[in-house]
């Protein structure tokens, strides 16, 4: 197996611990998710048009962290590209966490309006430039190890968990 494919293993098989039991307990749910209103369409793009800004900046700032870190980890490292994108992402990031301070949705009557999945967001701002100073200093596997963190865990965990029944992405595709 080469190194870069290597490298990847940790986050596949990671989300394969996490997908394989929801897969399990979509195929043996006895309904209830049909109950609650599981029937895939085209997405409905007018709910994210009728959301508060907070969270179509928030989307939008997430949808363009995703897309262009896939393309970091499939890519080259260390050449003009990758920092250009990099700090692209990194940007993209940032604004994707600091922008979830402002949604309140889950726990509206919570400290702040904040739920748990705000500490995430506060490990990302604390996280990002953590893990641009670990680059600069060419601490290659902190570096390395911080960014795909914060791409499995606030990007791929965390968007997966706005597909949960009740949530706007929900409704968007599914309901």
């Amino acid at each position: 197996m080469s190194p870069r494919l290597a490298r990847h293993l940790p986050s596949a098989a990671g989300l394969f611990l996490l997908g394989v039991p929801i897969l399990i307990y979509l195929t043996r749910d006895n309904g209830e998710i049909a109950r609650l209103g599981f029937r895939p369409h085209a997405p409905k793009l007018d709910l994210l048009a009728a959301a508060p800004t907070a969270i179509q900046v928030h989307v939008a700032a997430a949808l363009t962290a995703l897309a262009i870190g896939i393309v970091l980890l499939i890519g080259v490292k260390g050449t003009r590209l990758h920092r250009t994108l990099g700090w692209a992402w990194v940007a993209a990031m940032g604004t994707t966490a600091i922008s979830s301070f402002f949604i309140h949705a889950i726990n509206p009557g919570g400290p702040a309006g904040l739920s748990l999945i705000h500490l995430l967001s506060g490990w990302t701002v604390v996280g990002l430039p953590m893990a641009v100073y670990a680059a600069r200093r060419h601490r290659v596997q902190a570096h390395r190890r911080a960014m795909t963190s914060m791409f499995v865990g606030g990007l791929i965990v965390a968007g997966l968990l706005t597909f949960l029944p009740g949530r706007l992405m929900w409704a968007v595709f599914f309901s």
